[in-house]
């Protein structure tokens, strides 16, 4: 509510963000249509709007849910669900269920269905907020009302224009799109909706978009290839895990010509190794200590002596990541 950036509709309840990789058009006096640089963030997209906010408020969230989850001490649960109550709850602060005006792109449009990669932090919020329910502080309540914003965000998301956009995007906004709609139907009980989007994106995310070598060559013809393999594998994980919950394999699953989660991070887990050129120059070279939580969450469900010893190998580069909280090594 305190950005002073608000979207096309003037309701600052709108969550309201700019595409980061749009920039003033050099030939036009004022800059208008922005023109895409793919790869090159404009440091302008991320002022004033909700994105960075929307962020920061997911991730402490989760943070001091986990604490709480793992000390029982109760000033974490409060703060949590202080939080949760001003993002999602009060009529003063909360934000409208929809994403209708994100990743606006000045002189083109006010919000685009690719603006959803934004809420992907939500499935976290819902796992921290569960962690909270021996807590006084996160009120029976608070769930129900946290439960009808989750109800009407979904049925924005399967309804509306750009849900819909979003949901047949066939890169890793896709697979993203997939963890919310399938994160999001566990959150509220919809045990067999999350199922078969979970057994649907077997095919349509993990088969269609890596290689038999583990490549992905959608996120490869990126600026940012590296980063963005490891950004849609990280989506993969993440449905693969909401597959436990819904009684859906992902793990085990291979096509008959060897594409699989095994597959692709087979293919990325040599470059956790910070010497090893990647065979592409990119704009950014990402942290590839990402690939630790990979490895050890992989590892406590399939075990594979290559990947064990890489993550052994290269586990400290990393001492205090979430992962050991999270994935511990087995």
């Amino acid at each position: 509510m305190d950005k002073p950036r608000a979207s096309s509709s003037g309701d600052r309840h709108d969550y309201f963000s700019y595409g980061p990789y749009w920039w003033p058009d050099p030939t036009k006096p004022d800059g208008l249509p922005y023109v895409r640089r793919d790869g090159e963030m404009n440091p302008d997209s991320r002022k004033g709007t909700d994105n960075r906010a929307f962020v920061r408020t997911c991730d402490a969230i989760e943070t001091l849910s986990l604490a709480y989850f793992f000390t029982q001490h109760a000033p974490y649960a409060e703060q949590a669900a202080r939080l949760a109550r001003i993002w999602f709850l009060d009529s003063a602060t909360r934000m409208n269920p929809n994403l209708d005006h994100a990743q606006a792109i000045p002189g083109i449009n006010d919000g685009r269905g690719i603006g959803l990669i934004e809420t992907r932090t939500l499935v976290a919020v819902t796992d921290g907020l569960a962690l909270l329910d021996s807590s006084p502080a996160w009120t029976a309540p608070d769930r129900a009302a946290f439960g009808l914003w989750l109800r009407d965000y979904r049925h924005w998301l399967l309804t509306s224009a750009k849900g819909i956009d979003e949901q047949d995007e066939l890169n890793n906004h896709g697979t993203w799109y997939d963890v919310q709609a399938a994160g999001l139907a566990l959150a509220l009980g919809n045990e067999p909706e999350a199922r078969k989007i979970l057994t649907t994106g077997l095919k349509l995310r993990l088969a269609d978009q890596v290689e038999p070598g583990g490549s992905q060559p959608r996120e490869l013809v990126r600026t940012k290839s590296l980063e963005y393999s490891f950004f849609n594998l990280e989506a993969l994980f993440a449905c693969a895990s909401l597959g436990d919950r819904a009684g859906v394999d992902w793990w085990s699953y291979a096509t008959p010509d060897g594409r699989s989660l095994h597959a692709a991070l087979s293919y990325l887990a040599p470059y956790i190794d910070p010497a090893r050129p990647w065979p592409k120059k990119d704009l950014v070279n990402p942290a590839r200590t990402r690939l630790l939580a990979l490895l050890a969450c992989y590892l406590t469900h399939r075990d594979e002596p290559q990947l064990r010893a890489l993550l052994e190998q290269y586990a400290t580069a990393d001492p205090d990541g979430r992962w050991r909280l999270l994935w511990p090594s087995p």
